[in-house]
């Protein structure tokens, strides 16, 4: 609800305070007295936008701030949320607009965006009348809003769902078809390139294996014929006998050298036992060098085979088996693909027939709430001297989505055999204005709890019996809210629960636009100059109070 609104420096308004309250609020006041400045400010600090010079001439800036009560779940606080603002019971909006047209806002003292503050002010207040192009009047919106008055939620909610699996199974679908389909470009490359990964069948390290493998059989080709000669010095025929004979000498001649021969004797057989563990080394290293010249041929050949392929595919050596994997995968996928394309052609087609399902009951619910509204509405015409004229809730066929298949306009006929075309083209301001309050009247009930209505001159061009028909819908509107209403009707003005008088004041060269809250006696006289003009009469003062008496 809005409680309270201060306007400074904003057009022809110096200062302005005002303190609404719940239920019907109506502003009256001549032509011109500034009743729009009013609405042109409370758009402004709501992110409206609007006209620009809204500054008052001779002042740096202009500034409105606009307070708001919140109930617990309000939807506003889902906004303040989202955005990161401070939640709290009261919202104070604060909006500035500087001489060279600069604006900058205000949420709970915490700087906000324009943008911000129309997502704020979609939760907090509906502007109908004439000009409106934010609420009914907008055909974007009606759909919502029979889905609003049909309860439908359920039903949408559904189709929702429906359309998400039907997107997702439509582009699974594509998904594998744009994949197989580059797959088979490859076709004949795959089944070559796997055939010959599985025919030699690299393994992750081979390379190094083979390499150190076809290193130690090379260097053992060179070396080994040395290492042979050396191990024949050593043996019988070398060394090995040479040091036996001389061992065997020295033995038959020790006995005969008075010992002399000992230390040589002993020295001899150290080294020959010396020999011994040389010659079996070397034997040891003969036998490890030893190798099949074919060994060699296949290891280089092989390791010739994974070093190609690698270059081959552009990959190192070791990445081969992931790459044989690979391959191997894409190729299974390809003999599989037209298996598994079958699989989500089954699942599309029944996604689209759950859709279509979906789809179908909410069309069918839509044109059973169009029907209610439609009776709904023509019931609220009647009172409003409008009972000829037909308001018909158009269903026509639309590109299906998430919302459903159609599309949904508010149309009327002002007169019997007269075309019916889109609410705001067909009806004149006087018929539009009603239209549009025996629609919101048919819509009350499920409008969102916390917003208050304001209506702009929605009754201009009724009088007598009509405008004390519209001043009671009104009134009914404000029973359980907040309703503010610009009128220049004094059957609406009677029906007021508060009032304000909208005074323009000129003091020399400067004019001033102010508001005043009215009492009974003032009201009576306001009431009583809306009735006769400018010069009020007894008669129009009885008349008036009749009005307030109800």
């Amino acid at each position: 609800m809005l409680r309270a609104l201060e306007i400074r420096d904003m057009l022809i308004i110096d200062r302005l305070e005002l303190a609404f309250r719940p239920g019907l609020n109506v502003l009256t006041g001549e032509t011109g007295a500034g009743k729009s400045i009013l609405l042109d400010s409370l758009g402004f600090v709501l992110g409206w936008r609007g006209r620009a010079d809204l500054v008052r001439q001779g002042a740096d800036q202009g500034e409105v701030t606009a307070v708001f009560d919140l109930s617990p779940g309000h939807a506003a606080r889902a906004v303040l949320a989202d955005a990161g603002l401070p939640e709290a019971d009261e919202l104070i909006l604060r909006r500035v607009n500087t001489a060279d047209g600069r604006k900058t806002g205000w949420v709970n003292d915490r700087r906000a965006s324009g943008e911000v503050l129309r997502r704020l002010s979609d939760t907090l207040v509906e502007l109908h009348g004439q000009h409106d192009d934010r609420g009914l009047l907008d055909p974007r919106g009606h759909r919502a809003i029979l889905d609003l008055y049909g309860d439908l939620d359920d039903a949408l909610r559904a189709t929702r769902a429906a359309w998400r699996a039907r997107s997702d199974a439509r582009r699974a679908l594509d998904e594998a078809e744009a994949q197989l389909a580059a797959v088979r470009e490859e076709e004949d490359f795959l089944r070559h390139a796997v055939a010959e990964l599985e025919k030699l069948a690299p393994e992750a390290g081979e390379e190094d294996a083979l390499d150190a493998r076809r290193r130690a059989m090379q260097a053992a080709e060179k070396i080994r014929e040395d290492i042979a000669r050396a191990g024949q010095a050593l043996g019988p025929d070398g060394a090995e006998g040479a040091m036996a004979d001389a061992l065997r000498w020295l033995d038959g001649a020790a006995d005969r050298a008075d010992g002399r021969l000992d230390e040589p004797v002993a020295a001899l057989a150290r080294a020959m036992s010396e020999l011994d563990e040389a010659a079996r080394g070397v034997a040891d290293c003969l036998d490890a060098l030893e190798f099949d010249p074919s060994e060699l041929e296949d290891t280089e050949e092989r390791l010739f085979a994974i070093r190609g392929l690698a270059r081959k595919h552009h990959v190192l050596a070791d990445e081969l088996p992931e790459l044989a994997t690979t391959l191997s995968e894409r190729l299974a996928a390809l003999d599989a693909g037209e298996a598994r394309l079958g699989a989500l052609r089954r699942g599309v087609s029944e996604a689209d027939a759950a859709y279509d399902a979906a789809a179908e009951a909410l069309g069918e619910a839509r044109a059973a709430a169009a029907t209610r509204l439609d009776r709904a509405v023509s019931a609220e015409l009647a009172p409003l001297k409008m009972d000829r004229a037909v308001f018909t809730t158009r269903l026509e066929p639309a590109t299906p989505g998430p919302e459903g298949r159609e599309s949904v306009t508010f149309t009327v006929a002002t007169n019997p055999g007269a075309p019916a075309g889109p609410l705001n083209k067909i009806a004149s301001g006087g018929e539009l204005s009603r239209f549009l309050l025996a629609l919101k009247v048919c819509l009350s009930q499920e409008r969102d709890a916390g917003v208050t209505m304001i209506f702009d001159e929605i009754d201009r061009g009724v009088g007598g019996a009509t405008a004390d028909a519209v001043g009671r819908r009104l009134q009914a509107l404000a029973g359980d809210g907040q309703v503010l209403v610009v009128t220049h009707s004094p059957q609406v003005a009677a029906l007021g629960a508060h009032h304000w008088r909208v005074e323009k004041r000129v003091d020399g060269e400067v004019t001033t636009s102010t508001v005043v809250p009215l009492g009974t006696p003032d009201r009576e006289g306001e009431i009583a100059r809306m009735l006769s003009g400018d010069t009020v009469t007894d008669e129009a003062r009885a008349a008036a109070r009749k009005l307030l008496a109800g």
